[in-house]
């Protein structure tokens, strides 16, 4: 009989959101993760617009789940993720998920990507996202970003720049990321691996509005990838 994820295995899991300007986006993001039984740690990320307005907004109708903390100016996800997973361990979860905030990941896969967590079949998980519904720009680049990273790190994944993934706590002490930006996708995969952490992927829905296509991996991001990778090998 398949595992159902219960209320307790929701309430031990924290969601890490960075946010950087994504007013017009965040609220029904927050509304859906909380409406599923899960807590949130989001990291205002020095946002110009009125972002830590509208999350102050939905943690006014989910006080209890919504925990909120600011960077005074924009540091980049790297920065914003690594300040998550840092306070959100003053809530002593068990198991740590991060996700974006612009919408493009959909709540209703939490429960599958926190089920190899809470089984015991993995220590960190993955979201796989369908390639082929990518725009091919996206599709291309990130193909590049999983041989890079097979390159450069020694490990083969279907999804190497997903930004959906989980890791129990006891994982994340094993674990250290410094990545500024986006090379943090990366950086979590190689940690994972030289710690020998054992991992699972699993598929995930990516939800595609103009907002989300301008932004991620493309192809100059990918290059810029490449070099900090370059640059942290010596």
């Amino acid at each position: 009989m398949e595992y159902e994820i219960t209320a307790e295995d929701k309430d031990a899991t924290y969601v890490v959101l960075p946010a950087y300007n994504e007013a017009t986006r965040i609220e029904p993001v927050l509304e859906d993760i909380a409406r599923k039984g899960y807590n949130m740690v989001i990291v205002n990320d020095g946002s110009s617009d009125n972002t830590l307005e509208v999350i102050m907004k939905a943690k006014k109708n989910f006080p209890n789940q919504i925990h909120v903390f600011s960077l005074p100016i924009n540091r980049g996800v790297g920065i914003a993720t690594q300040t998550g997973f840092e306070a959100v361990l003053r809530y002593n979860p068990k198991y740590i998920v991060s996700m974006d905030s612009d919408g493009q990941h959909s709540a209703d896969d939490l429960d599958e990507v926190i089920k190899p967590l809470v089984t015991g079949e993995a220590q960190a998980v993955i979201g796989v996202r369908p390639f082929e519904d990518m725009p091919r720009s996206r599709s291309i680049a990130n193909s590049i970003m999983n041989l890079l990273t097979r390159i450069f790190y020694r490990v083969n994944v279907s999804d190497s720049q997903t930004g959906f993934r989980a890791i129990t706590v006891d994982a994340m002490e094993k674990i250290s990321i410094n990545a500024t930006g986006y090379l943090i996708s990366s950086e979590f995969i190689r940690e994972i691996n030289d710690n020998d952490i054992p991992f699972a992927e699993v598929p995930i829905e990516t939800i595609y509005t103009p907002e989300t296509q301008a932004k991620g991996t493309n192809v100059m991001v990918a290059f810029k990838i490449l070099l900090q990778m370059i640059k942290h090998q010596f």
